[in-house]
């Protein structure tokens, strides 16, 4: 077989298509519920660690650091394959999001962090010398300027966690990749992992030229 036959078999694309779409509407659902999942605990997780008690900080930083240091593929076989053993189970549906969530609010959380400590001290006081309370501050002055700040970096952890939704597969949770490599089977060639392959690249491709404008925006505005 030749090169375009093998891996760039239009009939076998055709054929696997209504499989990619459904495992693409999977990767898409994936990553939108662990990305909102784990950005509002990656706030929360931030707010704890800036002004919690000491014990509740040191507890979060202790998970940020645990989360950041394992890879995704651990955490997720731990809760798919692991916890069972001492009787807790969850669908590789549920296991897909609480692993994603988990490793996504750890880096949301330090990224979050980064961008509240970056507004000046000295707003906290004034809000203090006007009398505003500590969380109306924090709502309506702090947080306000640091979500400008962690826009691009939280644009770039979400398209790593859209890649990582691949590892899913291990779970067979029939994402993208699982439904490619399915059809790659049943057709014995190739091809619907290239077109899995440009699945990825079209959904990816614009958001990775999202986080440059981001960052170049947000240069320019913070020389202005």
């Amino acid at each position: 077989m030749s090169l375009t036959e093998t891996f760039f078999n239009l009939d076998v694309l055709m054929l696997s298509l209504p499989a990619l779409m459904r495992g693409l509407m999977n990767t898409l659902l994936l990553g939108a519920l662990s990305i909102v999942f784990g950005v509002a605990a990656g706030l929360f997780l931030s707010l704890v660690r800036l002004y919690a008690p000491k014990p509740a900080r040191y507890l979060t930083i202790a998970y940020i650091d645990v989360f950041r240091a394992t890879p995704v593929l651990v955490v997720l076989i731990l809760i798919y394959y692991a916890l069972p053993f001492v009787g807790i189970r969850f669908s590789a549906w549920t296991s897909a999001v609480l692993a994603f969530s988990l490793v996504m609010s750890a880096y949301a959380a330090e990224v979050f962090r980064s961008g509240v400590e970056s507004v000046p001290r000295g707003q906290f006081e004034a809000a203090a010398a006007l009398g505003i309370p500590f969380l109306v501050t924090l709502h309506k002055v702090i947080l306000p300027q640091a979500m400008r700040i962690v826009i691009p970096p939280t644009t770039s952890n979400c398209v790593s966690m859209f890649k990582d939704t691949a590892l899913a597969s291990t779970v067979a949770l029939p994402e993208l990749l699982k439904e490619a490599t399915d059809s790659q089977a049943l057709h014995a060639n190739p091809t619907p992992l290239i077109g899995a392959a440009i699945v990825y690249l079209i959904i990816l491709l614009p958001m990775v030229r999202l986080v440059s404008l981001l960052e170049k925006r947000f240069k320019a505005e913070k020389e202005r």
